[in-house]
């Protein structure tokens, strides 16, 4: 396999579940029930093991691999010595490798002045995303990434960037094709390897194809970037089959896993530095397929998950809090409330994860608890709202599947106006 350059190679090895035990040998209960202590008994005696010790290591195994690790040992010093020739000779190439391993991203984007450029056209934050890969791979020489056969609806093809393909291993556009397990696979690969900055990109309604690769990479602590877009019942004439409901819920469950859905161009930037500034933590973008407008009070405080957005005079009465396309709708509808005498905070949650990771006196300078009248709005399931809503307060959320038809009519149809929202906080009674 290894003298063969020009094919891949697949080796079987026939093995038998259970070798070595004779009772469980061949059989699923080797697999699904502990061996006990006089099948272990047997087994030694069938793998000739003379020691009776548990999770005993004989004195020639150590020293074996201590002779491995001298031969080795020497293997590096002399890759070190050309290393340090080539360097030498090739100053500019140990540049370019320091950017690749060295370099936090952090620094560089907080040292350049474009990179948190105000955007003031209303854009789907898809589209915005893309722009920002666009930008970052001309400051980033190692990030690298692509679709599930999506780009350009996914938006993640860096121009001029050339495709990775046999011919051309200087392409940084990965054509995935339509296999979301295994892309993500090869994305925690890539991050496992180190020296590149991966993303992989498709539908949210597919991140339940990713799920077992994403939940890897939180195990890991392997920071990969997702970008999932078309992320609600925005999606439109596709239907119910395309438009997700439960999987934000489902991400937002995974331990050390950080999802950001924006609500403008601020937010999205906020998500991109999140992502690729991570260290241990994959990141997913979940962004829309219908333009948002920017939104006056978005800024930076997006990095830590929840911030205020829109404020009111003095203690609120009120806090709406939302995601993505309908923190605009919650700014109306504190308008209206406004207009009624109410006092009303709306908070956007672009990261839920992030939030909860902050101090408990900035999570309380947002969401005090003596503001018990608290409305969640969100195009998705409403499942986990709870936790800010608390017991007295409403969800404005999906509670069933999508349907096809223009985003306008989906978004009005499934209650997300500013009538229903205002209809919600009315309703809350406090005792």
């Amino acid at each position: 396999a290894k003298r063969d350059t020009a094919r891949p190679s697949f080796i079987t090895i026939k093995t038998q579940i259970g070798y070595g035990c004779p009772a469980k040998q061949g059989k699923a209960s080797a697999h699904g029930e502990p061996l006990g202590a006089e099948n272990v008994k047997a087994l030694r005696e069938t793998l000739e093991w003379p020691y009776e010790e548990p999770f005993y290591v004989p004195d020639e195994v150590y020293k074996h691999f201590a002779a491995i690790a001298e031969e080795k040992a020497e293997t590096e010093a002399a890759w070190n010595v050309m290393f340090a020739a080539y360097c030498e000779e090739y100053p500019e190439m140990e540049e370019l490798w320091n950017r690749y391993y060295d370099v936090h991203a952090a620094e560089v984007l907080d040292q350049d002045g474009q990179f948190w450029k105000r955007q003031e056209k209303a854009e789907a934050t898809r589209s915005i995303s893309g722009s920002v890969i666009n930008y970052l791979k001309d400051v980033m020489p190692n990030l690298f990434g692509g679709s599930a056969d999506l780009a350009p609806s996914n938006k993640t093809a860096m121009s001029g960037a050339g495709d990775f393909s046999k011919e051309d291993r200087n392409g940084r556009n990965l054509h995935f094709g339509v296999r979301e397990l295994a892309m993500a696979a090869i994305g925690n690969g890539i991050m496992l390897h180190g020296g590149l900055r991966a993303y992989v990109s498709t539908f949210f309604v597919f991140s339940d194809y990713c799920k077992p690769m994403a939940r890897l990479s939180a195990l890991m602590g392997t920071p990969l970037t997702y970008v999932f877009t078309h992320d609600s019942i925005g999606v439109g004439e596709d239907g119910p089959t395309h438009e997700p409901v439960e999987q934000m819920a489902a991400l937002r469950a995974m331990p050390n896993f950080h999802v950001f859905r924006p609500c403008d161009a601020t937010e999205t930037q906020a998500a991109w530095y999140s992502a690729v500034t991570s260290e241990h933590t994959p990141t997913a973008l979940v962004l829309t397929r219908q333009n948002l407008e920017p939104m006056a009070g978005s800024s930076r405080e997006a990095l830590k998950g929840g911030y205020i957005i829109d404020d009111c005079d003095g203690t609120p009465d009120t806090i709406l809090i939302a995601t993505g396309s309908e923190v605009a709708l919650a700014v109306k509808a504190k308008e209206a409330l406004a207009a009624e005498g109410m006092n009303v905070r709306v908070v956007s949650m672009p990261c839920t994860d992030l939030f909860e990771e902050q101090s408990a006196e900035y999570k309380e300078s947002v969401l005090p608890k003596t503001v018990r009248r608290r409305v969640a709005v969100e195009a998705l399931s409403g499942f986990g709202w709870e936790r800010y809503t608390g017991l007295d307060g409403k969800t404005v959320t999906m509670d069933g599947f999508g349907a096809s038809g223009p985003a306008p009519q989906l978004f009005e149809k499934f209650g997300f106006t500013v009538e229903n929202v205002v209809a919600a906080v009315k309703g809350i009674q406090i005792n």
